[in-house]
């Protein structure tokens, strides 16, 4: 049986958690939703922002998916 430590490691993330306040559900939701759109998801698409807004070498913003059409 493993030690409660032991057991605590397995749960970690890898990088530290970030916290970015202010943004509301909604768009959240639609975020989530181009994120899917586009292949993708939440915490790679905000890396690749984050990079491109650094200015790191190489970094491109990443492609926007078309807007849902309403109908």
């Amino acid at each position: 049986m493993t030690s409660e430590e032991e057991r605590r490691k397995g749960h970690r993330h890898r990088y530290r958690q970030r916290v970015v306040r202010g943004i509301d559900d909604e768009l959240v939701n639609d975020f989530d939703t181009a994120t899917r759109i586009a292949g993708s998801d939440r915490s790679n698409i905000t890396r690749q922002l984050w990079a491109w807004f650094a200015g790191r070498p190489g970094a491109e913003l990443p492609a926007r998916p078309e807007p849902p059409v309403e109908g």
